[in-house]
């Protein structure tokens, strides 16, 4: 005891950081896959994630509900966005009227859906939960611009490629966050799997 007594006689330790001192708070492991996913907080424990499938599935049900009252609405002329000879015709703007209307329906449903039940019918259906990566509600921002994003699944062609390109990004990261997810920064679930108070603002 004299001994280490004598040793650290006279050292102040005041100014040295601490080894295991961690930036920005919580846990070590926290810290660890934050690193790993360039700065993105892990999912709540025990949080089973969405399947690139599953959210495929969500994501049809919901092009089919929101195209089905489209056609309703518009007596079938909302087809018309899809129209390649209306493109290519001198009245192409009722083509471009109708993918206005397509794209903006779209846009608002899920904003609303997200914002009504923190995810869309289609994802409802299959059990799914949009949320921020910490498991809190999504913003209002954060809803509009995920859904805004979501929107180049519409598209012809572009559906494909990026589609291809973000089930690769879910089936390849341990979070199952597509490209969008990253840049908004949120996590899709399986609702039942949530603790819950991550579970409250879903329904």
């Amino acid at each position: 005891m004299a001994l280490a007594g004598n040793g650290l006689k006279g050292c102040d330790l005041s100014d040295h950081d601490s080894p295991i001192s961690l930036q920005g708070g919580g846990t070590l492991a926290k810290q660890l896959v934050a690193a790993e996913d360039g700065g993105h907080w892990p999912v709540p424990e025990g949080t089973i994630l969405a399947s690139g499938v599953s959210r495929v599935a969500a994501f049809s049900v919901d092009v089919v509900i929101v195209t089905t009252i489209l056609m309703v609405v518009t007596g079938w002329r909302i087809m018309d966005a899809w129209n390649i000879t209306l493109w290519s015709s001198p009245d192409f703007h009722f083509a471009l009227a109708m993918a206005v209307i397509l794209l903006t329906a779209h846009w608002l449903y899920w904003r609303l859906t997200g914002l009504r039940y923190s995810r869309s019918l289609g994802q409802r259906m299959f059990g799914l939960a949009v949320l921020a990566e910490d498991g809190s509600a999504m913003t209002s921002a954060m809803l509009d611009e995920r859904a805004a994003r979501k929107l180049v699944f519409l598209i012809p062609v572009l559906n494909v490629v990026f589609g291809i390109i973000e089930l690769r990004r879910i089936s390849s990261r341990h979070t199952h966050q597509s490209n969008i997810d990253l840049h908004v920064g949120s996590i899709v679930v399986h609702a039942d799997s949530l603790p819950p108070a991550n579970r409250k603002h879903v329904r």
